[in-house]
């Protein structure tokens, strides 16, 4: 095994990107499972390995962990039943692939850190929701266990499995900031429907401590909400995103125009999931950014 060598997929997305850089800087050596070896390298350059197929993948036991990114992008476009086949197939057959690579190499992996997201809860309205909550179901809470499911089968090969399920993540080259600012900066932003459904978000930096912690703490396995300790409703996040950019927030957008516009997919945003990192934080994790103003000033006012 190299001590040093990490496998992610989805290495070029909005999330795979921030981490292949942040692991760049550490140290690690870093190979990149994509499609497009040309995005890879218009992306990083030399400065990680390129890998088309699981196929072609070394040896599970090159690795020191697998990181599982990958997926069409959720937001991207309005679910039609083939977009939402596409939603699951490029989730869970992927992660199916890349256990079965792991069961049939000579040594497994040592861990792998696994793709799933909050969405897994279903839309549960005020209760605070930790890793032990029953969920209500949805497409995305579907989506959610069936991919996380298909992930812990590589428990049966010895590898360790830790599975991040991520909260609404803030950052500054994509996510969700980057689809709600030129409306606000244009001070037509305002809160979606009612604005009380809760947002359970998190820091870009503390999402890659996540990760790190999970690649490096051989006591982490399971499921770990990865968000902020502070949830907060969709009226005080557009009225700390309004205040961090300093413009008004006139615009409301009514729920029925919500689901005129996006369909099924209108649940990601009018859904209400009040989400707590119950594990992260019995185990020791600091956040570095809990406030959402504190977050937000840091990303919008960076120089």
């Amino acid at each position: 095994m190299n001590t040093n060598s990490i496998l992610i997929s989805g290495g070029t997305g909005f999330l795979g990107s921030a981490l292949t850089e942040l692991l760049i800087q550490k140290g690690y050596a870093v190979t990149i499972l994509s499609r497009s070896r040309e995005k890879v390298a218009a992306s990083f350059g030399n400065s990680v390995q390129a890998i088309s197929t699981v196929a072609d993948l070394p040896d599970a036991g090159t690795f020191k962990a697998v990181v599982n990114l990958a997926g069409a992008g959720i937001f991207d476009q309005r679910w039609t039943e083939v977009r939402k086949q596409l939603l699951r197939d490029s989730r869970i057959k992927l992660t199916e692939q890349l256990v079965a690579w792991i069961a049939s190499s000579t040594q497994p992996a040592p861990v792998l850190v696994s793709g799933s997201a909050i969405g897994i809860y279903g839309d549960q309205g005020d209760k605070f929701l930790t890793e032990n909550s029953a969920s209500i179901a949805d497409f995305s809470q579907y989506l959610c266990a069936d991919w996380e499911s298909a992930a812990l089968e590589a428990e049966k090969f010895g590898s360790r499995v830790c599975l991040i399920r991520t909260g609404l993540v803030l950052g500054d080259n994509g996510g969700i900031l980057k689809r709600m600012l030129l409306p606000f900066r244009l001070g037509l932003g305002g809160r979606m429907g009612n604005g009380k459904q809760w947002m359970s978000w998190i820091h870009l930096h503390d999402w890659l401590a996540i990760v790190e912690a999970m690649i490096e703490q051989p006591a982490m396995r399971g499921p770990y909400n990865a968000t902020a300790p502070e949830p907060v409703s969709n009226q005080q996040f557009s009225a700390s995103l309004a205040s961090v950019l300093k413009r008004p927030q006139l615009m409301p957008m009514p729920e029925a125009a919500l689901k005129l516009l996006l369909g099924e997919m209108a649940a990601l945003v009018l859904g209400s999931q009040r989400v707590l990192p119950e594990r992260l934080l019995a185990q020791g994790f600091a956040f570095k950014y809990s406030q959402l103003d504190t977050a937000l000033r840091d990303i919008l006012h960076k120089p």
